[in-house]
């Protein structure tokens, strides 16, 4: 009897010491792979790190969420295909559309933005309305949402695969119009000195922007990237981001 009580509480010492080492082994931190495109002030390149308003506010909540990561600068279209294909991947910032709704895990927003349409300051075209713009030429960026949204309501689009080459097409006179972003665009124009000859003359939609993940990302790291999100914008932390980007310029407003 005396043998096998000491041999029951020498199991039991075995197994709390075996409970013990694995309760000392830290957790494996999450990782993910970020992806997003060039689009000032929101992301953009300053030497090889990926900066931005966008871009800060992301590095910032992956810090409070407990989330390690990589961010890699890419073409939208291959930066929203690695989102939808890598079970570890998110992309930014992506318009929060019905049609995207059911494809992703959304964390944000990172942004608001308005969907405006720019033309020629010496053009006599005058929008009152977005249906006002039916049977015009209108230059949009291939696989953005704005393309995907005018071409499903059936406009006349034209697209670019890149945003600033649809200021060029404005002034050569190719398109009657740009479907952009109101701060891209606006950082466009004033970057190229194009803000006197091209002008925004409605805007058209008004939209959250997002980090949309892969369906495979945890739940509970979405939660977390969520939180860490509202606390972002509750303790000022995300207008202080933007006041960093100021100097890149206001957007232009309509006249």
């Amino acid at each position: 009897m005396l043998l096998k009580k000491y041999l029951a509480m020498a199991l039991g010492v075995l197994s709390a010491a075996a409970h013990a080492a694995v309760d000392a082994v830290p957790a494996v931190r999450p990782r993910l792979y970020l992806t997003t495109e060039t689009s000032a002030p929101s992301s953009m390149l300053d030497g090889a790190r990926v900066i931005g308003i966008a871009t800060d506010k992301v590095r910032e909540a992956m810090q409070r969420a407990g989330v390690d990561y990589r961010i890699e600068l890419l073409p939208w279209k291959r930066a929203y295909l690695a989102a939808q294909q890598r079970p570890d991947a998110c992309v930014y910032s992506t318009s929060r559309t019905p049609e995207r709704e059911g494809l992703f895990k959304w964390v944000g927003p990172t942004d608001v933005g308005e969907w405006v349409m720019m033309g020629r300051a010496d053009s006599r075209l005058k929008l009152r309305s977005l249906d006002d713009a039916r049977g015009l030429r209108i230059g949009t960026y291939n696989g953005d949402a704005r393309d995907a949204y005018l071409r499903g309501r059936g406009f006349r689009v034209d697209a670019a695969n890149e945003d600033l080459a649809n200021a060029g097409k404005l002034l050569l006179d190719r398109i009657d119009l740009w479907a952009a972003s109101l701060r891209s665009g606006s950082t466009i124009l004033s970057r190229y000195g194009y803000d006197k000859k091209i002008v925004p003359l409605l805007v058209f939609k008004r939209i959250e922007l997002y980090l949309a993940c892969n369906p495979g990302v945890p739940d509970a790291v979405v939660t977390r990237l969520n939180a860490a999100f509202d606390t972002i914008a509750r303790d000022g932390t995300g207008r202080r981001i933007e006041r960093g980007y100021e100097d890149w310029g206001q957007p232009i407003r309509l006249p």
